[in-house]
């Protein structure tokens, strides 16, 4: 039974490594008669596993069989068992900090199952970085986006993830299928190498891979490479070439440095999201900008300067990316407004709302149109289109607020159709604001292939956002799917030329995990 095997192997699935000093109970309340309950008890690095439920536990799951088989095999995701009442947990901390101590559930390899014969890894076929290899520790949204933005533009990038905590954002909801979409947004192009880098065989595997890179990307709080022994100074000394990238919510030396934060967080601090919004109160931007502009982009950036200063030197470099740095330049003009003497206003700066001609505008059905007429010519275009050459000259009124709420009662006379209609007619920078679903068929987006066609393993399809960026003699383009956990393991440890013998025992000890 499924069931039974899973449970007993509990204790050899046991990491004492992660352990350390922890000591609990679980009680394990299983509420139907295809499974039994029983207790797991840690105490002094060791595991063990016993029968019904022993002694007063720090944490009791109420679940049936089923899901329990389902959550351990990775058929179910946790944090929707959790929401629908599929899995009841009394301690949720506590549950977290137990399920990183276990190995996920899968039959051991036999000594005499042979290894898939050798099989041409699949390798980026075009773009400008083709040919440089790229370590990818990173997880979430910052880092994938940056190296998916670099595997499309070519590179090799192997991601890298623990076997049992592999990046969480695979279980993140909306699924496609058994998918996130949220992971196959930002992974696609990558090879996937599953290898518990906690443990020492994983980290000589590791150290190996590494020797032979030209980039590595991390996206750790400051400290905890070091700790799993891959920070700079001890990577450096295996390959002295290699650009390593950490990307952090505050950096490397902040004050901030081992605060948590999301993307909320740093374009507080940056004072960006002190100027969005309107009089009333700041609004959250639709994107995750300092993820995305600040971490992703200013990742992918940063490194390509560093890959440039080492064809000159010779040598690799550390190089520190903030987010909340990176923020502070997309505040730049108001705070040329501020040094400039001029009150900073939210929501009254000319390019956020303070101007007639540069605002957003609400039409008869409810939709949007934006109007960035901000040259004069645009604006005199603009007035003559709708036949109100009165507010030409109004531009120069200190205080728009009179001729915004008049901008404001026309746009409320036509439908958005109508307003694409009219715009159509004349060059006068006044477009859509377009809703997500209206992105697959706008002729940009089409023409622009800016989103694609993408299809999961299990045969579900899918647009997510293209290539942004166009080569003329070396197109980025996808190069593939997004990876299955370990998708890749077998291929790149026989690239790197283990044995099959090396790799069978890397397998069954489970330091890596191979799809």
């Amino acid at each position: 039974m499924v069931f039974d095997d899973i449970v007993l192997s509990i204790p050899q699935r046991f990491r004492p490594e992660k352990a350390k000093d922890y000591e609990t109970v679980f009680h394990f309340e299983i509420k139907d008669n295809k499974g039994w309950p029983f207790t797991v008890t840690i105490s002094k690095g060791t595991c063990t596993l016993k029968k019904g439920l022993e002694g007063k536990p720090a944490c009791v799951v109420k679940t049936k069989s089923d899901t329990y088989v389902a959550l351990e095999t990775g058929k179910e995701n946790p944090q929707m068992a959790l929401m629908f009442g599929k899995v009841k947990v009394s301690n949720l901390s506590e549950m977290i900090r137990f399920s990183k101590l276990f190995h996920r559930y899968g039959k051991q390899l036999e000594a005499t199952t042979p290894l898939p014969s050798y099989i041409p890894s699949r390798k980026p076929t075009t773009g400008p970085l083709k040919g440089l290899k790229v370590v990818d520790f990173t997880r979430l949204l910052p880092g994938p986006m940056a190296t998916m933005l670099m595997a499309e533009m070519g590179a090799e990038v192997i991601k890298i993830e623990d076997p049992s905590a592999p990046d969480y954002i695979r279980n993140f909801p909306p699924f496609i299928g058994d998918h996130s979409a949220y992971y196959l947004a930002v992974n696609r192009s990558k090879r996937s190498l599953a290898i518990d880098y906690n443990t020492e065989s994983g980290k000589e595997v590791l150290y190996q891979l590494i020797k032979e890179a030209d980039v590595l990307m991390e996206q750790f709080r400051p400290g905890v490479m070091q700790q799993l022994g891959f920070g700079y100074d001890d990577v450096k000394k295996l390959n002295p070439k290699l650009v390593y990238v950490s990307i952090t919510g505050y950096g490397q030396d902040s004050p901030y440095a081992q605060r948590a934060g999301h993307d909320l967080n740093y374009i507080a601090y940056a004072g960006l999201l002190g100027i969005t919004g309107n009089e009333q109160s700041p609004s959250i931007p639709g994107g995750q900008i300092a993820d995305i502009a600040g971490g992703g982009y200013m990742a992918v950036n940063a490194c390509l300067a560093a890959l440039v200063e080492r064809s000159v030197s010779g040598e690799g470099q550390w190089v520190d990316v903030s987010m909340t740095d990176c923020m502070v330049p997309l505040s730049a003009f108001a705070i040329a407004e501020h040094a400039a003497g001029k009150s900073v206003k939210r929501g009254g700066q000319a390019l956020s709302g303070g101007l007639a001609n540069y605002n957003v505008y609400r039409c008869a059905d409810g939709a949007y149109m934006a109007l960035g007429a901000l040259e004069p010519k645009f604006w005199e275009g603009f007035c003559d289109l709708v036949d109100k050459p009165e507010w030409k000259h109004r531009l120069l009124e200190e205080d728009q607020r009179e001729l915004k709420s008049e901008v404001a009662q026309l746009f409320a006379e036509k439908t958005k159709a109508a307003w694409i209609s009219l715009a159509n007619q004349a060059d006068i920078c006044l477009s859509p604001v377009h809703d997500i679903a209206d992105l697959v068929n706008d002729p940009h987006m089409v023409q622009r292939g800016l989103l694609t066609e993408q299809t999961t393993p299990n045969g579900e399809h899918y647009k997510m956002a293209g290539v942004p960026i166009k080569f003329l003699n070396t197109p980025a383009a996808v190069q593939w799917e997004p990876p299955m956990l370990g998708e890749d393991t077998i291929a790149i440890l026989q690239e790197m030329g283990l044995q099959e013998n090396a790799i069978k025992t890397l397998l069954q000890e489970r330091i890596v995990l191979g799809a």
